[in-house]
């Protein structure tokens, strides 16, 4: 099955993560990794992999970098990955043993979140399709991320991706103060009726912040994580702040 499949990575300045990324890929024939023109060392690490094959595209939306880069995929499946997703030897074994043959065509996976490189008991993330077949794949925008739609049926893997995201705090605000302006609109574009009820909930903007800090510590065992599992609720804190404040603006300083 390995030899079936192409990595697709996106990647803009991640030369924090790529290259633990690419270490756990080495099975891969061909890694595509399309890349918004980064300016750090990203490309240097990229460039020293042989497997890996670069496009560069300006950013524009999620789905349209990610649907550009489904159209260099030369193999029948694809794993799609973010620069810094690690996946673990249990991962790869699972993957490798599936049947090509199949009528599965797609597959879902966990998350486990890491915080300098400790895995935290539990995650916000809900599980991605990291496998598919390429010809029935395309990726729609929802919000500042994306979606993949499947043309067939999917299942869902055991094992674990880790999400493993060591950029600085000032990379981290700067990417998430971008994602919630595209969040905070797709929020306010959207009838009540139809947004989900966290986005309901963070539509509020007072209730959300709060609500995270109780989800990440107790409810998802995070406080017995130490101070990693405090990291990651005060991230997610931060984030749901910022996605208030931006919904503020938005309301009261339309032009």
């Amino acid at each position: 099955m390995l030899n079936e499949i192409t990595p697709l990575i996106l990647t803009y300045n991640e030369a924090a993560n790529i290259e633990r990324t690419l270490k756990h890929l080495t099975w891969a024939e061909k890694i595509v990794v399309i890349d918004s023109y980064s300016t750090d060392e990203t490309l240097e690490i990229l460039h020293s992999y042989v497997q890996v094959q670069v496009f560069g595209r300006k950013f524009d939306t999620h789905a349209k970098q990610w649907n550009y880069g489904l159209q260099q995929v030369k193999s029948p499946w694809v794993l799609s990955l973010d620069a810094d997703y690690i996946i673990t030897d249990e991962l790869t074994a699972e993957i490798a043993s599936l049947p090509a043959d199949s009528d599965i065509d797609g597959y879902f996976a966990f998350f486990k979140y890491c915080v300098f490189g400790k895995p935290l008991r539990s995650t916000i993330l809900p599980p991605r399709q990291i496998l598919f077949r390429q010809e029935k794949a395309i990726y729609i925008d929802d919000g500042h991320t994306q979606l993949l739609e499947i043309n067939g049926k999917c299942g869902m893997l055991s094992s674990y991706i880790h999400h493993d995201d060591r950029k600085p705090l000032s990379r981290w605000l700067w990417a998430q103060d971008r994602y919630m302006v595209i969040e905070a609109k797709k929020i306010l574009e959207t009838a009540n009726s139809e947004l989900s009820l966290s986005d309901r909930i963070r539509k509020q903007k007072v209730l959300a912040p709060f609500i995270v800090l109780f989800y990440c510590l107790i409810l998802k065992g995070g406080i017995f994580d130490g101070w990693h599992g405090w990291y990651y609720a005060l991230q997610r804190i931060l984030a749901e702040i910022l996605l208030a404040i931006h919904l503020i603006e938005a309301e009261k300083f339309k032009p």
